[in-house]
């Protein structure tokens, strides 16, 4: 029975990048290149790199763990139990490596493959999002700054603005890509001395087969500002869906009630309200980002490890690699399909445009007042007065204007009514949404 909730109710494709056999078998994958390495050099004959290689394909986890059980070390367990597999040569298995030359080779590997998995589901979600924003550049919706109305925008506005930020997100996805694509081959503290001369071409050789790139200084480890890089990225992505999918529980508020996350005809939404229809799923993504920011605390810990090296990063990162990369993933699984789903409720929105009687046009009659020759500074405080007074008496902002003297010597009736009219104040959103996401 799993403990962890990654093993299944979270579980996605990335999962099989971090378990057991998939460690097992990208160390293995660096001690067959360091072998063929060697065997290149002259080192070795090529008879052993053959087979290393043919005895990788034939370790079992299970020996490994045995092993392990007895020497305290997983590493040299795989060792150990790669030296078993050879008949002649088992020898020269991990000549002149140190655990982390093979670790952290490995954990670049893994790291890379989920990184692509990533950006898989960021392209996904890039696609969704263009396509909403697209089609509902002309939505009109009253724009909220805390929390409260303030002036006209439109739906295509939020999911260009998300659009651009995922944009981003690709951008530092390959960022840290570069950053985590490189391994060491360097020995015990980094010298490169149980290479006898030999470590540069080793090392350039074990990269360029595995498809990385050598670190140019190492210690007894890749230094792990690297990984950092990594859990920052997949931190910012968490936090862009967590944004939305605060968006989504807060316009789908009853009194709201403008969008809602997809609900299906038998889901439930409470064990003892049946009429509740909790945004749940953006709720778990808010609280899933959590996990994923407070990861990026430890990876950043883990970076001034001492002298050339310390332990202390070894146990955390069996967690945090695997769980932010798991969890990031899930999130955006969830998410893509919240957004695929959305529900539209455009009689609430065109409702909520008209909630507070014309006062989101203030802004728009201010303006228009100092257009017809009123100072600024003037026409924002009879404007606000008026506000005020219309809130006071719960009134139609239009009505209080239209008996004030000022505004109805520089303002018909009739123009100031085209002033209250949403649609005509959204400014240049349409271009805005077109150029930020490309327009069809």
């Amino acid at each position: 029975m799993a403990v962890s909730p990654l093993e299944s109710r979270y579980k996605t494709e990335m999962n099989a990048l971090f378990d057991e056999q998939a460690k097992l078998k990208s160390w293995l994958e660096v001690e067959v290149a360091l072998a063929y390495a060697h065997a290149k050099l002259g080192n070795i004959p090529i008879e052993a790199a053959k087979e290393i290689e043919q005895a990788a394909g034939k370790v079992e986890l299970a020996r490994v763990e045995e092993i392990e059980a007895e020497i305290h070390h997983d590493l040299m367990a795989m060792v150990r139990a790669l030296s078993e597999k050879c008949r002649k040569h088992g020898g020269y298995v991990h000549l002149g490596a140190t655990s982390y030359d093979i670790e952290d080779t490995a954990a670049a590997l893994t790291l890379k493959r989920a990184i692509q998995i990533i950006r898989k589901r960021l392209l996904a979600a890039k696609a969704i999002l263009k396509q909403h924003a697209l089609q509902r550049k002309s939505l009109v919706c009253v724009a909220r700054t805390h929390g409260q109305h303030a002036v006209p925008t439109t739906y295509g506005m939020k999911f260009a603005l998300w659009f651009a930020e995922v944009e981003r997100h690709l951008e530092r996805l390959d960022s840290a890509e570069e950053a985590i694509s490189v391994g060491k081959m360097s020995g015990a503290a980094g010298t490169m001395a149980t290479f006898q001369g030999k470590g540069y071409e080793i090392q350039s050789i074990v990269m360029e087969s595995l498809g990385l790139k050598p670190d140019k200084v190492t210690n007894q480890v890749v230094q792990r500002d690297r990984h950092a890089q990594v859990l920052f990225a997949l931190a910012l992505i968490a936090c862009t869906l967590e944004k939305i999918a605060k968006e989504i529980r807060n316009l789908q508020r009853t009194e709201i009630m403008e969008v809602a996350e997809p609900f299906a005809s038998k889901q439930v939404g409470s064990s003892t309200m049946p009429q509740k229809r909790n945004p749940h799923k953006c709720e778990r993504v808010c609280s899933l980002a959590r996990i994923v920011r407070s990861n990026l605390q430890v990876a950043l810990e883990n970076i001034p490890l001492e002298h050339e090296r310390d332990l202390t990063n070894s146990a955390n990162e069996r967690f945090i690699f695997a769980e932010s990369f798991i969890v990031t993933d899930y999130m955006l699984l969830e998410m893509n399909k919240i957004l695929a789903g959305l529900q539209f409720f455009p009689e609430n929105i065109e409702r909520n445009l008209e909630l507070t009687s014309g006062a989101i046009m203030a802004e728009r009659v201010m303006i228009a007042l100092t257009e017809k020759g009123m100072g600024r500074q003037e026409a924002h405080e009879l404007i606000r007065n008026c506000s005020m007074e219309a809130f006071r008496d719960k009134s139609k902002l239009f009505d209080v204007l239209l008996s004030k003297p000022e505004v109805a010597r520089l303002i018909s009736k009739e123009e100031l009514a085209s002033l209250f009219q949403p649609k005509n104040y959204i400014g240049e959103a349409v271009e805005i949404v077109e150029r930020a996401v490309g327009a069809e």
